[in-house]
């Protein structure tokens, strides 16, 4: 298998619960690489020579990093899946939230039984809208450890409805647009009904960073920003975006030359985190970011270099950008990450 073959075994299966990414970066067999999902090896290119029993010692629950094997350093990341956002409502603030969530890297699905808001739901950006009752459409969504619901509707009742459907799938994070006193009541009418009054307590509600926000934008960005750190507060790797996938798996330019540089390791106060992501083209182009600035500029001139020495191979480099070179750049930081590159 090749790896424009892995990668698309790889989009395909996304949704997975329990998906793993383990490469080979430094050793025998550098490049080669391994697709895990739920302890299963999914696909593999390069020697395949690591043992599934090996390969699941390494892929236990937890964040993305380096391990050892074999006399082998190899990159383990624990991949999550796109951030689904579901939004129970699609009023002022709903499509504020939309617009910016969309932005930031969010699916957005949103369920509106009104019409006329619905397609306002839909010139805003949303990836989805189901124009139903709120009960019918939530039992279209199944919900995962990645879905972000909040319910924005327009009044009590409906609230109740979409938490009581809501609280019975799996999910990362449930918010609800209400004041303390209307939460309150609400969680103790439903703690009397019988749900669990913890399960409860963990309702982001009054929903969104205390930024005293008024206005629906406003409340809008308090919202994202509350959504940005609980989604990133999960350290798995969140590298492979619809655009860099269309790219490993062939779909854009498969003739171009490419070099991928992924951040395995990072100290100090390096901009971005461990399995991010960049890919360079021949022609200097670049696919998504490691951080910018020279730094950046740096592993886009290493890449370059590789993809124009026919038997390059992949390699760690380290990139060391102390706070004084980071502040003569102009960069509000510096630190130092170790980037594998390697020829695609």
């Amino acid at each position: 298998m090749n790896l424009f073959e892995l990668y698309n075994v790889l989009k395909d299966g996304q949704k997975g619960r329990n998906n793993f990414l383990v490469t080979v970066v430094q050793g025998n067999g550098t490049g080669s690489r391994y697709f895990l999902a739920d302890g299963e090896v999914k696909a593999q290119c390069g020697s395949g020579d690591i043992e599934t029993e090996r390969l699941r010692e390494l892929v236990q629950p937890g964040e993305s990093g380096i391990a050892e094997a074999d006399g082998r350093r190899l990159f383990v990341e624990s991949l999550k899946q796109p951030a689904h956002l579901v939004i129970c409502g699609a009023g002022h603030v709903a499509q504020q939230v939309i617009l910016l969530a969309v932005k930031v890297g969010f699916t957005v699905t949103v369920l509106e039984d009104r019409v006329s808001f619905a397609g306002e739901a839909l010139r805003a950006g949303a990836d989805q809208v189901i124009c139903d009752s709120f009960e019918n459409a939530l039992k279209q969504i199944p919900g995962s450890e990645d879905t972000y619901f909040l319910v924005v509707t327009r009044g009590h009742r409906y609230d109740r409805v979409c938490l009581e459907a809501i609280l019975k799938k799996p999910y990362a994070y449930v918010g609800m647009m209400a004041s303390r006193g209307r939460s309150a009541l609400l969680k103790k009418q439903m703690e009397e009904d019988g749900f669990d009054r913890k399960v409860l307590d963990e309702i982001h509600t009054p929903v969104g960073l205390d930024i005293h926000a008024e206005t629906p934008e406003e409340i809008a960005v308090s919202i994202v920003s509350e959504l940005i750190k609980e989604k990133n507060s999960v350290r798995k790797t969140s590298g492979y975006d619809a655009e860099l996938l269309d790219y490993l798996t062939g779909e854009k330019e498969p003739d171009t030359k490419k070099a991928l540089a992924t951040i395995v390791a990072r100290r100090g106060s390096a901009p971005r985190g461990i399995g991010t992501k960049m890919l360079v083209l021949e022609d200097g182009r670049i696919i998504g970011t490691i951080g910018g600035g020279c730094m950046e500029s740096e592993v886009q001139h290493l890449c370059l270099r590789m993809l124009h020495e026919e038997s390059a191979q992949g390699q760690i480099f380290t990139v060391d950008m102390t706070a004084s070179q980071a502040e003569e750049e102009g960069l509000v930081c510096g630190g130092t990450i170790q980037v594998f590159m390697e020829v695609i």
